[in-house]
């Protein structure tokens, strides 16, 4: 204590002299070609600022000397300034991300990492993210990037804790950083739904707890199990074939202008995204309002006789009417949801949309009996899958929540 106690009361000046002194060249410094990268250089990526080399060990005490007097000779109110990123190179990523609540990740959107849509952020990777996140107990924030090498760059700079990306093997290599494929080398359980079978998370250094429990958070057989489960509801092959492909776009094309004004304008009145609402009048109709269906039910977005009567349609052929009470069913199956995380909540709606919201909440119940998370998509996603051979409607409505969130992506990105 005496020791520290002592630097602190050194003054600004007297700091300054005994930095200098620190620095003071050596001869034998002047002869030593030093391995260490300056400072400066590591910290800006650049080595235009040029120091009189040192022996190695000389050096590195000295640097230490240097940055105990530096730090300690700040004003009091510098510690509360420093954010816990400016010291990223100093501690372990996962000191700082348990420290700040928060995991920061660097990711280049895409069909395998996440999406963007309706204010919130989904996606097989970034869903797998976010349940690592829920493990450690803290939040995630996801900084986009255009390439891989810019989102790997910004982990290796200190401004993420994990990258999310495609990156190959190559690149990653190169920048020295390491990584654990989200697969866990169940490589065919992603390449089988299209998704690319090398999404991985990286991290600035291998022995870092972060980048330690993700290994095993993610090669846990059951997560491994759960991981498959994910890939599927995540598939990217519906629109594939040239028939499927070909159809949407001529559909969209050929009828959604006659329902376009209808669709942005029940949108508004019921606080959805319009392009929402056209993927699931794909889904119901393909767009046809005259439709019906052999059950009974009717109309551009497909209302049961009852449905309509509750959300005060009068005409289910109507599309304006039709697109109505589809988004008003949907408003009140979204509020039945409300407190699940927003990041997931669509896909409730959805699922209560096709099944009823009771069904889906007796099996939240069935999961919150078992302890699992019952408000998480990915686990009532995974025990639809895992029940479908005792109950049809299982198998309906994965295929409604996934054709949906296939058509918005696919509306959202004009790949058609």
């Amino acid at each position: 204590m005496q020791r520290i106690t002592y630097r602190v009361k050194v003054s600004a000046q007297g700091a300054k002299r005994r930095i200098s002194y620190l620095l003071r060249p050596t001869k034998r410094g002047s002869r030593t070609k030093s391995n260490l990268v300056p400072c400066n250089s590591f910290a800006s990526g650049n080595s235009s600022v040029h120091s009189v080399p040192l022996p190695r060990f000389t050096k590195t005490k000295r640097a230490i000397q240097v940055s105990s007097i530096a730090l300690l000779s700040l004003p009091a109110e510098s510690f509360t300034t420093m954010g816990t990123k400016h010291l990223a190179y100093d501690i372990p990523a996962y000191d700082h991300v348990m420290l700040d609540k928060t995991l920061t990740i660097a990711a280049v959107p895409g069909d395998s990492t996440y999406f963007a849509t309706d204010g919130f952020q989904h996606g097989f990777g970034y869903d797998l993210v976010r349940s690592y996140a829920d493990e450690l107990g803290v939040d995630v924030e996801l900084k986009a990037y255009a390439n891989e090498e810019m989102a790997l760059k910004a982990l290796q700079s200190g401004r993420a804790d994990m990258a999310l990306t495609t990156a190959s093997t190559q690149l990653k290599s190169q920048l020295n950083l390491p990584s654990v494929n989200v697969s866990c080398g169940y490589d065919t359980s992603l390449t089988k739904n299209g998704l690319h079978p090398k999404v991985s998370w990286t991290f600035k250094q291998a022995d870092d707890p972060l980048s330690k429990k993700a290994s095993n958070f993610l090669c846990d057989s059951i997560k491994v199990n759960s991981t498959q489960k994910l890939a599927a509801f995540y598939n990217q092959n519906l629109l594939k074939d040239a028939y499927s492909q070909n159809h949407f776009k001529q559909t969209l094309t050929e009828k959604l202008p006659d329902y376009q004004s209808s669709f942005q304008e029940q949108a508004r009145n019921y606080n959805h995204d319009w392009q929402l609402l056209v993927a699931m009048g794909y889904q119901e109709s393909h767009l046809d309002a005259n439709a019906v269906s052999p059950t009974g039910v009717r109309g551009l977005m497909m209302l049961t006789n009852s449905t309509a009567k509750a959300m005060g349609v009068s005409d289910r052929v109507d599309p304006y009417q039709s697109i109505g009470g589809g988004a008003r069913y949907l408003e009140e199956m979204k509020a039945s949801f409300d407190d699940v995380p927003k990041t997931d909540r669509i896909w409730f709606a959805l699922a209560a949309y096709n099944m009823g919201p009771n069904a889906i909440k007796r099996i939240q119940r069935e999961l919150d009996a078992d302890g699992i998370d019952d408000k998480s998509w990915a686990n009532v996603y995974a025990y639809l899958a895992e029940n479908k051979a005792a109950n049809s409607r299982y198998v309906q409505c994965m295929h409604y929540v996934s054709n949906i969130r296939s058509y918005l992506e696919t509306i959202k990105t004009q790949t058609v």
